[in-house]
């Protein structure tokens, strides 16, 4: 009765199962995986959302790509000195969801496939599986610097092969695109006709980038989409708005640019508000996100100081993003180390698998907790997980 490009099976996980039960019976958790900006105890401006009540809201005037004046404010706010974002490559969406859907349509008839990462967040597959896509993962490898391992790209790509996707700064690795990787993505891409979509959502968040990491925004030799949107860039997932700039060769971005429209028009996914808002919504999201640069890099170097006493965890160190990936003695297995910490201490981590990490064990934290509490709850992550 149902589609298959939902899920088979629907059934939960231990762990997820064990902390949904808990929250029912109202357990007080040390929530080191929240990922919800609005909860963790961060000030927004006091008439951050006035514009939302903007009388214009109340006349609809249906755009494909989105209002002038919302793109206008996008571009200006992405672009960078020597590199402008031209506001006609600009398309908003409801969501970065929603702008994978829309390229992934763009892109692919039924059964083709697009390249994803792995480890990245466990979103691709059904993602890509709504839209009738197949998911071919690739690997990240980690020599100390995460970095995209050709082999597995050049293996994974088929003839039914349309996109490659990235995800820079990485979640959760919080790796970045090194530049030698981007060149050679690039040369790939118009070997094998390949478009690439660049997840740049965390892109306003480094932490300790390296001086060669990069970013595929107006990348002109291939065609590009470079995805961002307000739930990152301004701390504001509940406004939902996102965009995508497309860049690339003339032609092809225009044929790009053509076909979408058409996309965009049928759905008109964007809320009036949230455009006659962008511009005053972009402008005051500067002061949350300074704060949130502040907590994670705050959060990160406690981290790192915590974890200098247990020589057996070792922290990735991330460039960038919310999350971090530690990783922990394989004596006793990821799955029943998060389970002993939601059981027996209260803690909610991650286990690394959840993100397809590989070679070792892991967890995976978030950095956005409020500090006393991101301090103490690791504390006794990394202790566990030494004892054992």
């Amino acid at each position: 009765m149902f589609s298959s490009r939902l899920p088979a099976r629907l059934e939960s996980n231990a762990f997820s199962v064990a902390l949904a039960s808990l929250r029912q019976r109202g357990a007080p958790l040390v929530d080191l995986t929240v990922s919800n900006p609005t909860q963790v105890g961060l000030s927004y401006p006091s008439d951050l959302l006035g514009p939302l009540s903007d009388v214009r809201s109340l006349s609809y005037d249906p755009a494909p790509f989105g209002l002038t004046a919302a793109r206008e404010a996008v571009a200006a706010s992405i672009s960078r000195p020597g590199a402008p974002v031209n506001t006609e490559r600009v398309v908003l969406t409801a969501s970065t969801s929603e702008a994978y859907g829309l390229l992934f349509k763009l892109l692919c008839d039924p059964g083709d496939a697009v390249l994803v990462p792995q480890p990245s967040y466990p979103l691709f597959d059904l993602l890509t599986g709504l839209d009738a896509v197949v998911s071919s993962p690739y690997r990240l490898e980690d020599h100390g610097v995460w970095s995209i391992d050709r082999a597995s790209v050049a293996a994974a790509c088929r003839p039914n092969t349309r996109a490659v996707l990235v995800v820079s700064p990485n979640n959760p690795t919080g790796s970045m695109l090194r530049s030698d990787d981007r060149e050679w993505l690039v040369a790939f891409a118009l070997e094998h006709g390949l478009a690439i979509i660049s997840d740049e959502v965390f892109s306003d968040y480094p932490i300790e980038p390296r001086p060669d990491a990069v970013s595929l925004l107006g990348e002109s030799r291939v065609l590009t989409c470079t995805l961002g949107g307000l739930s990152k860039s301004a701390a504001l997932p509940q406004l939902k708005l996102g965009w995508i700039v497309v860049s690339g060769p003339e032609r092809i971005v225009a044929d790009a640019l053509a076909r979408l429209e058409i996309i965009c028009d049928t759905y008109l996914s964007v809320s009036t508000p949230v455009q006659v808002a962008a511009p005053q919504l972009i402008a005051g999201g500067v002061v949350v996100r300074d704060a949130i640069r502040q907590r994670v890099r705050q959060n990160y170097r406690e981290l790192q100081r915590i974890a200098a006493a247990h020589p057996s965890v070792t922290v990735l160190p991330p460039e960038g993003g919310w999350s971090v990936v530690v990783r922990v003695p394989e004596t006793i297995g990821e799955e029943a180390l998060v389970m002993a910490l939601l059981e027996q201490a209260r803690i909610v981590v991650h286990p690394g698998y959840f993100f397809d990490l590989q070679r070792g064990a892991h967890v995976v934290m978030g950095l956005l907790p409020e500090p006393a509490l991101f301090a103490a709850g690791v504390a006794k992550v990394l202790a566990m997980a030494d004892a054992r």
